[in-house]
């Protein structure tokens, strides 16, 4: 014998209804609460992902400026040392043509002693006369020191002629040196194509670049990274 089913009155039909609702809403909050958890998950990922993105950014930037700064740095120190190097070597170079300028302002005294001046003229005339070895030259000389240079031309023959050699020596007056040669004499061959400059001013230049490696030396002492020294 079988037992009916009694059907549920409103009462138990609206209980078993909020059952269900509160079980789907039970789940419902569930779903949301997992939706949330993985949604806060994903958003510290990516903002964590975000903030080490940005932090290599910001080191990369800083350390571009690092190098901005050390360059700019070093040009500056570099500019610093180039001008430094550059009116130190300005300071020299106006010191040595101050010796320069000292020494042609003695040259030009000499002259004032005439017999001194003739011995040295004689001196220079013989010297003149060995490089070119021929057997007629011209000397060519101040127009202020002609006549002392017509002296010292005869003399300066003798003494040639002493050494066997044979020499004809003409003064040449109608085409004098400058002044600015400071005295001496200017001895041509060959027709004037070949001539030895003995002035004072062309010894004062050939003992200058001859003696300029000495010199820096005795006045600013041996340059430290120099490597060979003569």
């Amino acid at each position: 014998m079988s037992t009916a089913t009694r059907p549920m009155n409103d009462e138990e039909v609206y209980s078993e209804m909020n059952k269900m609702v509160a079980f789907i809403r039970q789940e419902a909050q569930e779903k949301a609460l997992e939706i949330k958890v993985k949604a806060d998950e994903e958003f510290n990922i990516e903002k964590a992902k975000l903030v080490r993105q940005e932090s290599i950014n910001v080191e990369a930037q800083f350390q571009r400026k690092v190098k901005q700064a050390e360059v700019k740095q070093r040009i500056m120190t570099s500019t610093l040392i180039n001008k430094s190097r550059l009116q130190v070597l300005q300071a020299r170079q106006e010191m040595l043509d101050t010796v320069f300028s000292d020494a042609q302002k003695e040259l030009a005294k000499i002259p004032e002693d005439a017999e001194k001046y003739k011995q040295l003229l004689v001196g220079l005339c013989v010297q003149a006369f060995v490089q070119l070895n021929d057997r007629r030259v011209n000397v060519r000389g101040r127009k202020a020191d002609l006549e002392l240079i017509k002296e010292a031309v005869v003399l300066a023959v003798e003494v040639y002629k002493k050494r066997g050699k044979d020499i004809v020596a003409t003064v040449v007056e109608d085409s004098p040196l400058s002044d600015t040669v400071l005295g001496g004499v200017r001895v041509s061959a060959f027709n004037d194509r070949i001539s030895v400059d003995n002035t004072l001013q062309a010894r004062l230049d050939l003992s200058s670049d001859r003696m300029l490696p000495q010199l820096r030396d005795t006045i600013f002492g041996q340059s430290p990274n120099r490597r060979f020294f003569n």
